[in-house]
């Protein structure tokens, strides 16, 4: 149900040696192989090159990571985490791909509903 076409078919970019701090907030996709110290909220993809790093909560329809990630990550779609990355948070996400070599520290939560609503105590 997509009903925010992208605002531009072309991808945010942060190159190499770019440093932001703060939150970014976009419609569309967005690659990421500098460094952000901030919250991610993508309706689109988010790729975090392999030299990229990210401090902060991400949330994404679907995500790519290949660098560094320090923080929750809520992805609605596919979560990928490349060998390369480093990922040290919590994770909430509809599917998964590990390949070996990706380090993952923290907890994972997965399924159709990412983010269950939380249930009383029955007594």
């Amino acid at each position: 149900m997509k009903n925010i076409e992208p605002e531009s078919k072309l991808p945010n970019m942060i190159g190499p040696g770019t440093k932001i701090l703060g939150n970014i907030e976009t419609n569309g996709d967005i690659r990421i192989d500098g460094n952000i110290e901030g919250n991610v909220n993508s309706k689109g993809k988010v790729v975090v090159g392999a030299n990229g790093f990210v401090k902060g909560e991400v949330v994404c329809s679907n995500a790519e990571i290949a660098g560094t990630l320090n923080g929750k990550l809520v992805v609605n779609e596919l979560l990928s985490l490349k060998a390369s990355s480093k990922v040290n948070g919590d994770i909430k996400s509809g599917k998964l791909s590990i390949e070996p070599g990706a380090i993952f520290s923290g907890t994972c939560t997965m399924g159709n509903n990412p983010a269950p609503a939380p249930q009383a105590e029955k007594k």
